[in-house]
C-alpha cells in the first residue's frame, strides 16, 4: 500500500523539481515574475523557481544588429534620396526592456527608421555624402536618449548607402562642373589682380629712378641677344624717342 502511495508522489516531486530548474546562459538574464509581478532579475547558471507561482523570461544581452530598410528622404535642398542604415544596440536592463515596452526589437527598429528620416531631412545632400560620421553620431545620440527608458543602449549607427536618382546625378555633375569653372575664374582674376598690383608698384619704382629703367632696358637687350634666331628686335626707350623728336624740331628750318 505504501509503495503504491509513494510512487505517484515521488513522480510528482521529480516532475516539480525538473519544472523548477531553469538554466540561464552566460549571455542571458532571467526576468522572474511571481504571481504576475516582476520580482527580480537573475544571472547565468542554474536558477530555481516555484512552478505554478513563478515564471521566467530569458533576455539575450548580446549586441543586436538591426538593418534599417531604405527610407525615402527629401533633403533640405529638395533632393530626393533613398538612405539605409544599420543600428547596433544591446539590452542593459532586462526588467525595463520587458516591462516598459511590448516588443523592444520592433520598437527600436521603428524608432530608428523615423529618427533617420527626421535627422537627415534637416541636412543638405552634401552633408549626407560628406559628413556621415557626424550624422551617425547625431542619430545615435537621439536614439540612445529615447531608448534609455526602455533599458536599451544604442552602441553605434552607420549610414550604409545614399542612393540618388540618375537624373539628379547628372544635375549634380553639371553643378559641380559649373562650380569648378567659377573657382577657376576667381583664381585667374585674383592672379591678374595681384600681377597688376605688382606691375603698378614696379612702374612707380622705375618712375622714381630713371637709371633703373636703363638697367632694365639693358637686361632686356641681353635677353634678346641670347635668344635663338637670326632676327633681333631691339626695343627703343620712350625717352630716346622724345629726344629724337626734340632734335628734329631744333634742326627744322624756320619758314
Amino acid at each position: 500500500m505504501l509503495a503504491t502511495f509513494f510512487a505517484p508522489l515521488l513522480v510528482v516531486i521529480v516532475i516539480l523539481l525538473i519544472a523548477s530548474v531553469r538554466i540561464v546562459q552566460e549571455y542571458e538574464r532571467g526576468v522572474i515574475y511571481t504571481l504576475g509581478r516582476f520580482t527580480s532579475t537573475r544571472g547565468p547558471g542554474v536558477q530555481i523557481i516555484v512552478p505554478g507561482f513563478q515564471r521566467v523570461l530569458l533576455v539575450d544581452m548580446r549586441i543586436r544588429t538591426e538593418d534599417i530598410p531604405s527610407q525615402d528622404i527629401i533633403s533640405r535642398d529638395n533632393v530626393s534620396v533613398k538612405v539605409n542604415a544599420v543600428v547596433y544596440y544591446r539590452v542593459v536592463d532586462p526588467g525595463y526592456a520587458i516591462n516598459k515596452v511590448e516588443d523592444f526589437v520592433i520598437a527600436t527598429s521603428q524608432l530608428a527608421q523615423t529618427t533617420l528620416r527626421s535627422v537627415l531631412g534637416k541636412h543638405d545632400l552634401d552633408d549626407m555624402l560628406g559628413k556621415r560620421d557626424q550624422l551617425n553620431k547625431d542619430i545615435q545620440e537621439i536614439l540612445d536618449h529615447q531608448t534609455e527608458g526602455w533599458g536599451i543602449k544604442i552602441t553605434n549607427v552607420e549610414i550604409k548607402n545614399v542612393d540618388i536618382d540618375p537624373t539628379m546625378i547628372r544635375a549634380i555633375a553639371k553643378q559641380a562642373e559649373a562650380e569648378r569653372e567659377r573657382r577657376a575664374k576667381i583664381i585667374n582674376a585674383e592672379g591678374e589682380l595681384q600681377a597688376a598690383k605688382q606691375l603698378d608698384e614696379a612702374a612707380t619704382i622705375l618712375a622714381q629712378r630713371p637709371e633703373t629703367m636703363q638697367l632694365r632696358y639693358l637686361g632686356t637687350m641681353s635677353e634678346f641677344t641670347s635668344a635663338k634666331g637670326n632676327t633681333i628686335i631691339l626695343p627703343i626707350p620712350l625717352d630716346m624717342l622724345g629726344g629724337l623728336k626734340s632734335i628734329a624740331n631744333a634742326i627744322k628750318p624756320k619758314t
